[in-house]
This record gives C-alpha cells, structure tokens and sequence, in this order.
C-alpha cells in the first residue's frame, strides 16, 4: 500500500498526466515488490479485453457523427417549437433539447458543445443574460451522463463487472427528475427574473419542427428500444447508433459529406485514445491496489467505522463531491470503483444504485469550479469569463442536488425499471 502511494505522489508532484501517474505507480509498486516490470503491460492489455469496451469509442464516433451532421440544429428547433410559448421557453426548450440529445451523446462534454452554441445563442438573443443561458445549458448537459447511451456508465459497468443494460435503465429514471427538476427550476425563478415567453407558433410551425426532425428524434427511440427489447446488446447498440448517424448526416439530411468524415473520425481517435489509455493504466493499478489487499483492507474498515448503509452513503456522496471538483469523471471512477465498491456491497447496496450515485456525484463536478470542464465547454460559447459562469451557475446545483439525494435515499428510483426489464 505504501509503495503505491509513493510512486503515485511522486508521478503527480513531477507533473506527470493522470494515467501516466497510475502507470508509474503500478511500474513502481511491482518493482519495489521484487515482481517482474512485464506484468504492467500485461495487466494494461488485459484491462481493454472485454467486449463492452468497445462501446466507448463507437459512442464517442455516433456523437461527433451527430455534431459534424448538425442534428442538434433541428432538436433545437422542435423543443422550441414545442415549449417556446412557456414563460422562459427557451430554457425550458434548451433543457429539452438537452435530455434529447443526452440520448444520443452519452457525454455532459459533448451535450454541452452539440447543443449549446445554438441553445446560448437563441437565449441571448431573446433577452437572456450571457451567464443565465449559459449556467441553465451547462447544468441541463449533466443529463447526458446519466441517460443512456452514456460513457461514464459503460466504464463502471467495464470496471464493476455490472450489466452495463441494467446500468443503462437505472439512469432514464434519474435523468427525467434530472431535466424535471431543472424545468420546475426555470418555471419558479422565470416569473421573478422576467424570463421572456414567445407566441405559440402555431400548429402548422409545430409540425414542420417536428417532420424536419423526425429521424433525428427516432435516434434514441431505435438505441434504447433495440437494447430493451433484447435486438441487440448495449455494445452492438453503439454500433447501430453510428451508423445511424452516419445514415442521417449522408443520406436523409445531407449535412454530412464524405470530406468531413475523416476529420471526425480523427476527432473520434482522439477521444478514444485518452479514455483507453486511462482505462489500461487504471487496470495495471488496479490488479496493484487488489494484491496490496487495499480494497480488502479499506472495505472492512469502512463497514465496521460507519455505522448504517445511510451513513456510508452520505459519506461516499460528500467524498465523491469533493473529488469530482478536482478530478475528471473518468479517471476518478476508474480509481475509487476498486476502493469504494466493496465497501458498498458490505453495506447492501445495489451495484447499479451505486454506480449511478458515483456517477451523479462525479458528473456534478464538472459544473463546479475549480476543474469544471463543461463551465469552460460553455463559458467559451457564452463568451464570458469562467469567474462568471461559475459563480452563475451555482443556484442550478440545487435542483440537481435534490434529485441526488432522492436517489441516495430512495433506491427504487434506480432500481425499479432494471428489475422490471431484467428479472
């Protein structure tokens, strides 16, 4: 245990990125432990077998697909068709446009970058300030970690050894409150803050908004019902919805040409190749941290410190707070999952409650200074300074904190429509 704190605290003070870190700490551990240094490879070659990885990479391609093919243009347009008319319609249809789209990205980064450049944009317009419409899409973007398809989740399912399709249905529940709550948010504060409404555009509008969107709405109708009805498996669902994509950007709308395809496929590499990296160095660590009996050790201390599963749970949502303000969601997943897991099967709790309450709390972290990448995604878009949009959105952790607690509280909300589905 000892050595790997060591490495690791060295790796960091030096500067080293995250997964270079864990790597080191790994290469160290063995090291210092008289074992041979080829066992860190192995371990990190080890850590990408398994087939629900693959999802990762094919759900990142479907969301830049998506984006380069300017779907999120025509969700835009039919939430705003629909909700425009209700006092702050455009936050409200912002957050409708968001949940949609959560659908279909499985990323608050990539939620916040597809929709919010139309959505801050049409609010300014409207009379918003610059930080109002920029807090209400950023806190509406966590939707899209929680919804399915969603790579926070295929990563704990990777990790944990838990249904990655039960995993998938525990978070719908969790992120209709999600997007409900924010809505009742705009509803009680719009009157007082003088959120502008527009006209009902009328049926005729209503409908073109709808027919223009039609095949871009049925994205997660085929991704979700294909994987609930058991067509096919949450990793072969990531294929489909790529080439859905692919489908819509080349040959029913046309927005997508064969030239933009290997920027995105580039872009899609990217991505992939950060989220892989971590995932095999966080392996190596891993296997370290699980024959140096750390989760062995560390989850008997906490069933036997804490007393009562409420507790722990209370206790795991303040950490988890804490580490999702300094720490990106994936990498902070990939190093407590081996830590806090254990304890929580101790406790009683559901696998797939808990990883949902990991990823909730981590998510937050991404609308909270100081890290808070989707606060700089959408600061930028804003055009304003990060100092503002942190300070803007802080009243929009308040309905998402209330949801938060409903689930730590109430397991059914995340349990329910899994054992519905599955058993």
């Amino acid at each position: 245990m000892a050595e790997i704190a060591l490495c690791w605290l060295f790796a960091i003070l030096t500067g080293l990125p995250l997964f270079a870190a864990m790597a080191l700490a790994a290469l160290g551990f063995v090291s210092l432990s008289g074992l041979s240094p080829s066992i860190v490879p192995q371990k990190m070659a080890q850590a990408m077998n398994a087939f629900p990885i693959v999802a990762a990479p094919l759900f990142i391609l479907m969301g830049n697909l998506l984006s380069a093919a300017k779907i999120t243009d025509r969700i835009v347009r039919f939430a705003t068709a629909v909700m425009g008319s209700l006092r702050g319609g455009y936050a409200q249809a912002s957050i409708l446009a968001s949940l949609i789209f959560a659908g279909m990205a499985g990323s608050a980064v990539a939620d916040a970058a597809g929709t919010g450049a139309v959505e801050i944009r049409a609010m300014k317009r409207a009379g918003y300030r610059a930080e109002t419409a920029a807090a209400i899409n950023a806190s509406a973007a966590t939707i899209g970690a929680i919804v399915p398809p969603s790579l926070p989740i295929v990563i704990f399912g990777v990790t944990s050894d838990v249904s990655v399709g039960r995993l998938f249905l525990a978070g719908c529940i969790p992120g209709l409150l999600m997007a409900a709550s924010l809505m009742t948010m705009v509803a009680v504060i719009g009157k007082a803050q003088g959120f502008p409404s527009q006209r009902f555009p009328g049926w005729g509008e209503l409908w073109g908004a709808l027919r223009d969107g039609f095949f871009a709405l049925m994205a997660p109708v085929i991704l979700l019902g294909g994987m609930f009805s058991g067509l096919f498996t949450p990793t072969e669902a990531a294929a489909v919805a790529s080439l859905y994509a692919l489908f819509l950007g080349l040959v029913i709308y046309r927005t997508l040409h064969v030239a933009d395809i290997g920027r995105v496929l580039v872009e899609t590499v990217e991505t992939a190749g950060i989220v892989t990296v971590l995932v095999m160095a966080a392996g190596a660590l891993g296997w370290c941290m699980s024959i140096s009996r750390i989760p062995q050790t560390v989850a008997p201390w906490m069933v036997s410190a804490i007393h009562g599963k409420l507790l722990f749970l209370l206790v795991c949502n303040a950490l988890l707070l804490v580490v999702g303000c300094f720490m990106e969601t994936l990498a902070a997943l990939l190093i407590l999952i081996p830590i806090l897991l254990p304890a929580a099967k101790g406790f009683g709790v559901d696998p797939v409650q808990f990883g949902i309450v990991m990823i909730f709390n981590l998510i937050l972290g991404t609308i909270h200074p100081p890290v808070g990448v989707v606060l700089f995604v959408t600061s930028r878009i804003a055009e304003i300074s990060y100092e503002r949009m942190s300070r803007a959105v802080l009243p929009w952790l308040v309905p998402l904190l209330i949801v938060l607690a409903g689930i730590t509280l109430w397991p059914p909300l995340t349990t329910w429509l899994p054992g519905l589905v599955f058993d």
